[in-house]
């Protein structure tokens, strides 16, 4: 069933499967670059997601993830405004991490600069054979400006960053499985399927514990060890203390609910 899209630009379509808002890039003839058209719309949706919507799958049309920010847009522009761009994509990508709906992105073909910065944003990433990793940027004579910086080192680390940056790089989908940039590698064609599948399994989660995840655990991680201990801490009391988990405990201890295997 296809939602109103009256709010987000061509270059976005909005579906749904259930729970499960699928949200597809759809510049193919550009390879998915981005304008600030698309960055928009997708803050548009993420501002605010239809209150039934559970979890979120990234996809695009045509053969390639994102090539990255579209450089007609980027003309000759002055520093000032050339800040204010960056942090306009800065907002736009934390707003889709930082919110409350878990997002899993299919990569494939060209995950290129902003495209990659873009990925990095997401909580989840299944990439197909077709996939292939760049940032280009410091060749052009640029640098990174969608969050790029911040989240890819986290994914592969400064170093591995540096040697991209600066050698002009391309990884292809093993190694990125590797490095871990994608934490699930397909067969050809089949990320959206898989995609779809993870997103159903998160949006089968009780919303507080997706919250507890999506917004605990990246603090956790860059907090001290003892301010982290003390969130989780929290974090744990408060899940565990709400309705749906209770009753979900019950029927695991009652022989209700399916055992890890």
């Amino acid at each position: 069933m296809t939602e109103p899209q009256a709010l987000l630009p061509r270059s976005l379509t909005l579906h749904r499967d259930g729970p499960v808002a699928v949200l597809r890039l759809a510049r193919p003839a550009k390879r998915n670059a981005l304008d600030d058209a698309t960055v928009l719309g997708l803050e548009t949706f993420f501002a605010a997601p239809p209150a039934d919507v559970r979890a979120v799958v990234l996809d695009a049309e045509g053969d390639h993830f994102c090539a990255g920010l579209d450089l007609a847009e980027l003309g000759e522009t002055d520093a000032v405004t050339g800040v204010e761009h960056s942090r306009f994509w800065h907002r736009v990508f934390t707003r889709m991490e930082r919110g409350r709906l878990p997002v899993v992105s299919v990569l494939k073909g060209a995950v290129v600069g902003g495209g990659l910065e873009l990925a990095a944003a997401t909580h989840v990433r299944v990439a197909e054979p077709s996939a292939f990793y760049a940032l280009p940027e410091a060749r052009r004579g640029l640098f990174v400006g969608g969050g790029g910086s911040v989240r890819v080192p986290r994914l592969i680390g400064v170093a591995r960053m540096t040697d991209l940056m600066l050698t002009g790089r391309v990884l292809d989908a093993r190694e990125g499985l590797e490095l871990g940039i994608s934490t699930y590698l397909t067969e050809p064609g089949g990320g959206f399927a898989k995609a779809l599948e993870l997103a159903h399994r998160m949006a089968g989660n009780p919303p507080v514990s997706t919250y507890a995840v999506l917004q605990a655990l990246p603090r956790i991680a860059a907090a001290r060890d003892e301010d982290g201990l003390f969130m989780e801490a929290l974090m744990a009391a408060i899940s565990s203390s709400s309705p749906e988990a209770q009753e979900r405990m019950s029927a695991f201890l009652d022989g209700r609910a399916g055992k890890v295997r």
